[in-house]
């Protein structure tokens, strides 16, 4: 096994170690917990940000508003990823629990979310419109003999015509970036609702709205700190010995042939194994591989633009503890409003805070600049983006404004006291239709020269993209390394997301750990019931060529 050492060089200092973890947000950070937890190869995870967290960070103003990066919540598949957060913020203070309110704005009303299992609140013309589209999508549903095509056809089989119009193309362009006709649909899992048909005519006739659907109908949120917080305390349960963060940490090129990573400071790390959660175009750019490079043309996504508007007042009533809302229509550039002051009264300056006011919604000048006290409530905002899709950045924010007043979430005399615009390139990886047969070349092709490329750009599957699936795509890649685990939240999406992960545990397994290595000698075989999918470490010594 090799074991970590500095050497010292004329370009700079060389690093060996066995495993290197390429990026510090969920995913990275899943894989070096559970390299800490096996204590079996060396390693070390290496981010070109002092912060961790990644795409699951959190923005603060210059005012003392938070925002995320996009809508994130907590809520898992999996008793690990529980494990490690409960772990880095274990007190009941530290979380808010919510339940999901959210709602769909078309024609001036709120319509409970899903939309298409609250037909009941459309206008009638528009009820018997979505009826006849789901009584024909169930029709031909019972006579089709193939799978649907596109994502378009999926939508025209489970809602049919009225609803695919007035709701799920247009709100999924404005999410995607890119029409439902070129987006495949085997990533759709629990992510949409199929209706009840039975179900949503009786609540037509009786005026009556479908309860709560989803995986996350429940979810907390941190109670400091937004959802990088929890990143950060989760960065901070590692050994800081083996972390590299900031711009010694940035990765300028990976000889993938000699398993070699140049940092930015001109430090060599020389590996075994690569677990690296880039994206995976970026990646395949670092390794200078061309015939890569070229592949990953193919693989389509959509950037992502977060809006944050900053109120002084007490949050209206016509908002009330609403969570998170979608926008179908054209009145407004944004796909999805979190009233993010909800998830948390510290997401947001104390009311004894004084802020002047920068604008009035309507664009026009205060009559007053003084700093004056809160309340303080806030609004976020994403908008999509993409070569199909192009947007008017430089006047973002203010047609986010106004659209915001078009949707009556605010008031055009309402006084904002803070903005926040932020451009994420990588935003969303789109399903498109050409995107597996793209994966199925890349991924195996780099875990042949002992590159995991994992996470949410890094593998490229929306489907195990959320925080709790991402952060277990790191820890099954480590548990390949160390032992060549199945790893089941990449290749088996639908699995997963249909049942409790219970298999591995943060306290079992390290007491599992600690116990085996006092009797590996010993000949003792692993019991069916004890999680045979982490096994030895000592495996991946054996297989290792490092002396």
């Amino acid at each position: 096994m090799v074991h970590q050492r500095q050497l010292s060089k004329a370009s700079g200092k060389e690093i060996d170690i066995d495993v290197l973890v390429i990026g510090a947000g969920p995913t990275g950070q899943g894989a070096a917990k559970r390299l800490h937890q096996i204590d079996g190869p060396s390693w070390m995870i290496i981010d070109s940000n002092e912060v961790p967290g990644g795409l699951a960070s959190t923005d603060v103003t210059p005012e003392g508003f938070l925002y995320d990066v996009g809508g994130h919540v907590i809520f898992s598949h999996y008793k690990y990823f529980d494990d490690c957060i409960n772990e880095a913020l274990p007190n009941e203070t530290d979380w808010y629990q919510h339940q999901r309110i959210s709602y769909v704005r078309y024609k001036g009303l709120w319509v409970p979310y899903p939309f298409q299992n609250n037909i009941s609140m459309l206008p009638k013309d528009d009820q018997v419109l979505c009826l006849e589209g789901m009584i024909d999508a169930t029709v031909e549903a019972r006579v089709a003999t193939t799978k649907p095509k596109d994502f378009d056809e999926w939508i025209l089989r489970n809602v049919g015509e009225g609803i695919a119009d007035i709701f799920m193309r247009p709100y999924n362009f404005k999410v995607w970036a890119v029409p439902t006709t070129k987006m495949q649909c085997q990533w759709l899992g629990e992510r949409v609702a199929a209706p009840n048909l039975k179900l949503v005519t009786k609540n037509v006739v009786l005026n009556k709205t479908a309860g709560n659907w989803g995986p996350n109908a429940t979810f907390r949120f941190p109670a400091h700190g937004g959802t990088g917080n929890i990143w950060i305390k989760v960065a901070e349960t590692l050994p800081k010995k083996n972390t590299r963060f900031g711009d010694h940490g940035r990765v300028q090129l990976i000889d993938a042939d000699h398993k070699r990573v140049l940092l930015g400071d001109g430090t060599t790390i020389n590996y075994q194994k690569l677990i690296s959660t880039m994206s995976l175009d970026y990646l395949c750019e670092t390794m200078r591989d061309e015939e890569l490079v070229k592949l990953t043309k193919e693989l389509f996504y959509s950037t992502t633009h977060v809006i944050g508007v900053g109120l002084r007042g007490a949050r209206p009533e016509r908002i009330g503890d609403k969570c998170w809302l979608y926008f179908p229509e054209d009145n407004c550039p944004f796909y999805r409003a979190t009233i993010f002051s909800n998830y948390s009264p510290n997401n947001q300056p104390a009311a004894s805070k004084k802020l002047p006011t920068q604008q009035l919604a309507d664009g026009s000048k205060p009559s007053s600049t003084t700093a004056k006290e809160g309340p303080y409530w806030s609004i976020m905002l994403e908008v999509s983006e993409s070569s199909m899709k192009p947007v008017d950045q430089e006047n973002m924010l203010k047609d986010c404004i106004q659209g915001l007043i078009n949707t009556d979430m605010i008031e055009p005399d309402d006084e904002i006291v803070s903005t926040y615009h932020r451009r994420f390139d990588h935003g969303y990886p789109t399903p498109s239709l050409e995107r597996d047969g793209v994966l199925k070349q890349i991924l195996p092709r780099l875990y042949d020269m002992d590159i995991l490329s994992r996470g949410r750009f890094g593998s490229w599957k929306y489907e195990v993209g959320n925080q709790d699936h991402s952060f277990m795509l790191g820890v099954e890649a480590a548990d390949n390394v160390v032992n060549g685990a199945a790893e089941l939240t990449l290749n088996y999406p639908d699995f997963v997301n249909s049942r409790l992960n219970n298999e591995r545990r943060l306290v079992d397994g390290a007491q599992f750990f600690k116990s085996m290595k006092g009797i590996r000698n010993e000949g003792v075989a692993l019991r069916p019931s004890e999680d045979a999918s982490v096994g030895a470490p000592k495996s991946f010594a054996q297989s290792s060529s490092a002396s």
